[in-house]
């Protein structure tokens, strides 16, 4: 069987993705598969920095704005969705290039996760929903690492589903295995990983400014809007790094400069959450965006080390 090449450019938030992977798209005839957990709901868009019309330049994506913010959307869907575009994509004989930097998402396509699987102990899910229900994710999340210490400091408290997800294997005598030695690569794709990086604290002044930027563009009054529209700060997607600062800034519990301050730190340990995570792709190609003044070169070092892959496809 004809291996698909997945193209898949990934790194820490604010890297600059964006920009890159559109000019990546034209040159290589790709549409591309937004691999983001938080640009997949609709309605947020300052928040999550989703891609704008204009930035997109023609170039079609797939996995923006799949669902409304009071859905669910587990890292199974985006496996179920996002293969049904890749598919699509390359019987019309284009390139597929996977775009973001949720490691879940990507892994799920990297990786043989059949979720369909996965032996869920529905009595024990239902059990530690209604313990969720009484006692709150702090709380779930100690109970967690009382468990699995690596799996706490893997999932971040607020990725709900993914803590009560992670418990549940722990109880069903599992262990978590996002990474594990067994993993085998999804045969049915051949990825061709790159990382894009900066200077720490290059990147953490990218990060502070786009936090700058999202606010000027008017993040409250975004916030404002979806809990006007129904939406509630229990719900997974309005628990994202922007969002619930924003609710607990107006819910009184902090002030607005704590507010900023919190996402900025928050988006920070982020993208540092990230870029242990893509040190574990041993297949990656590492590219320092420090070290390129022209965009333009940094593609075409780019292209040059995709074509070599897929020479050997």
């Amino acid at each position: 069987m004809n291996k698909i090449p997945l193209i898949i450019l990934t790194g820490p938030t604010a890297v600059g993705k964006t920009d890159l992977s559109i000019k990546l798209s034209k040159s290589l005839n790709a549409e591309i598969i937004s691999a983001d957990s938080m640009q997949i709901y609709k309605y947020m868009d300052i928040g999550s920095a989703k891609i704008t019309k204009e930035e997109m330049d023609n170039v079609v994506h797939h996995m923006i704005d799949e669902v409304t913010p009071d859905v669910p959307f587990s890292v199974s869907e985006f496996q179920t969705r996002s293969e049904k575009y890749i598919n699509d994509i390359h019987e019309r004989g284009k390139r597929v290039l996977v775009t973001g930097g949720t490691g879940l998402y990507l892994n799920s396509l990297i990786y043989n996760m059949d979720f369909a699987k996965s032996n869920a102990n529905n009595e024990i899910r239902e059990k530690l929903e209604q313990e969720l229900a009484e006692n709150g994710i702090d709380y779930m999340h100690e109970k967690l690492r009382g468990l699995d210490e690596e799996a706490a400091n893997r999932i971040h408290k607020n990725n709900t589903k993914r803590v009560i997800r992670a418990i549940e294997v722990c109880l069903s005598g599992n262990k978590m295995n996002d990474f594990s030695k067994d993993l085998r690569y999804n045969e049915k794709y051949k990825p061709i990983i790159i990382v894009l990086n900066r200077d720490r604290e290059v990147l953490y002044q990218r990060i502070n400014k786009r936090v700058d930027i999202m606010l000027e563009n008017g993040l409250l009054d975004e916030v404002k809007k979806l809990l006007e529209m129904g939406y509630t700060k229990d719900m997974i997607s309005m628990q994202g790094i922007g969002y619930k600062e924003m609710i607990k800034y107006l819910d009184g519990e902090y002030t607005y400069d704590e507010a900023v301050e919190i996402i900025k730190r928050d988006s920070r340990r982020y993208a540092k959450r990230q870029l242990t995570w893509f040190k574990r792709y041993q297949d990656a190609k590492w590219f320092d965006l420090d070290k390129y003044q022209d965009i333009e070169i940094l593609k075409e070092d780019i292209i040059n080390h995709i074509e070599k892959l897929l020479e050997i496809v």
